[in-house]
């Protein structure tokens, strides 16, 4: 086997590059250094084996008597001689040309152009291929550390480097040479070897994928992540839901005697998680958000401005609110509220009152706000203030969308949707009877009712103000009596 094949052999099995990569530049570098050596490519002719084993470059000559061009013709006694005596003048043959007499420069400028070309092929296949893997998780081993970022060593012949930058780190997490690293790939950077994946162990997606692949009802949508918040290295708050009300969310997710969540904690370190329950209820979800602390009470005091006050035992205040604040700082980002803390005797001192907390929920939803007196007009289901979606959605997928809809269904018993629950039926109805007001409409050929006015009746003398009981006026004295007009 030849130099060239030999290469080609460990182009394709070796290094990995495909092909046609390596045909295309291959064919681009040899005509290049042809070109340097006679000035023109244009007859010039590249040729592999079937099986891509071997290559050959030709000069395609025209055989003339008198050769004016040596590049591009031939004399025809020599043509005669690589062809045989079948040949004639005017004909076109293929003259095998040898790569070593090519001009130095040129050869080397073709090696050069090979290794450019196909770099850049593979770095680009290579880019395509990872940035379709942004967001998934990537497995690889500590090969070095510099500045406090850890390079990656993911295998594919170092082609692929992986940088765990220290701003995506994990912060209580420690790794010597040699050691595994689960990470999650979110940036794809080109490089001169190849390309660089930038990682990440404190992304909250890292979370969301290890729980997929450890809980199959979130990997088949039957559970659903509603956010993922973390203090990487510290602390993750996880809020789950499920369209079935007979799944248990937060159940699943943990997994029988907590097999499933304390495998997901062994692969972030033992950083504490604390699953919960979404709840479309703002006062259910910041108790909830709270967890692990027990709390007491929820007031919304300002819904448009999202502030609550959540009250707990004394004995559950530094629980509520955590190391340094982290826990009732994971519960804000989680609900998106600034939730304040206060004990059972904090919140004496407070006008709990002063917060209608039902109507500052309701506003939360419906942007009634008091300086606006236009009523809202809601007609359909979802449109409720502090519905349940999923309910909605299935009653909706079940032709039943608008409210009065659901009364008619409701009230004749004819709902048999199946996920709803004869009990979220009866709290949709006690929704709709609480936010929503029928009025009747009145028929249009109707005529408005308008009270008679009194008329009013004046002394003809005097111009005294009388009635049509008087039969004297009251300042003249005058006497007059009432007739009707016919």
């Amino acid at each position: 086997m030849s130099e060239m094949a030999e290469a080609i052999r460990q182009l394709i099995s070796e290094k990995g590059y495909s092909e046609e990569s390596v045909r295309q530049t291959i064919e681009k570098a040899l005509k290049a250094a042809y070109k340097r050596t006679y000035g023109d490519d244009s007859n010039a002719i590249v040729k592999f084996n079937d099986d891509m084993s071997d290559v050959s470059i030709y000069s395609r000559k025209v055989v003339i008597d008198g050769v004016y061009d040596p590049v591009r013709e031939i004399e025809l006694e020599e043509a005669k001689k690589l062809a045989g005596d079948d040949v004639e003048e005017g004909d076109e043959i293929d003259i095998l040309e040898d790569p070593k007499s090519f001009d130095r420069s040129a050869v080397s400028s073709g090696k050069q152009q090979v290794h450019q070309g196909l770099n850049e092929t593979l770095k680009n296949s290579l880019m395509n291929e990872y940035n379709d893997k942004k967001g998934e998780i990537i497995i690889g081993y500590h090969q070095r550390e510099r500045n406090g970022n850890i390079y990656v060593d993911l295998g594919n012949a170092g082609r692929v480097e992986g940088v765990l930058p220290v701003k995506y780190q994990s912060k209580l997490e420690f790794y010597e040479k040699g050691d595994r690293i689960k990470a999650l790939i979110v940036d794809v950077k080109p490089t001169n070897s190849g390309i660089q994946l930038i990682l990440s162990r404190s992304d909250p997606k890292l979370v969301s994928s290890i729980l997929e692949k450890e809980v199959p009802e979130i990997a088949d949508g039957t559970v659903e992540i509603h956010k993922i918040v973390r203090d990487a290295g510290y602390r993750t708050k996880i809020a789950v839901y499920s369209k079935r009300e007979e799944v248990d969310p937060v159940g699943a997710c943990v997994g029988l005697k907590g097999v499933r969540i304390q495998n997901v904690i062994r692969e972030l370190l033992n950083e504490k998680i604390d699953v919960l329950k979404w709840d479309s209820d703002p006062v259910v979800f910041i108790k909830n958000a709270l967890s692990p602390a027990q709390v007491e009470r929820v007031v919304i005091t300002d819904a448009e401005k999202k502030e609550a006050l959540a009250i707990v035992e004394e004995s559950q205040l530094s629980l509520a609110i955590g190391r340094q604040g982290q826990n009732v700082r994971l519960a804000n980002r989680l609900c998106d509220w600034n939730i304040d803390v206060k004990t059972v005797e904090q919140a004496a001192d407070i006008d709990l009152s002063a917060f209608n907390t039902v109507q500052n929920a309701r506003n939360l939803f419906t942007d009634e706000q008091s300086n606006h007196p236009e009523v809202e007009e809601i007609t359909t289901i979802a449109e409720l203030p502090g519905v349940d979606v999923s309910v909605a959605e299935l009653l909706k997928a079940n032709g039943i969308e608008q409210i009065e809809d659901f009364i008619d269904a409701y009230d004749n018993g004819t709902i048999n949707v199946e996920g709803v629950s004869k009990e979220a039926l009866d709290k949709l109805n006690e929704l709709i009877n609480e936010n929503v007001e029928f009025v009747e409409e009145t028929e249009e050929n109707s005529e408005p009712q308008h009270a008679e006015e009194d008329e009013e009746y004046f002394c003809p003398e005097c111009g005294a103000k009388i009635t049509l009981d008087m039969t004297h006026c009251p300042k003249c004295g005058v006497e007059f009596e009432f007739t009707d007009e016919e």
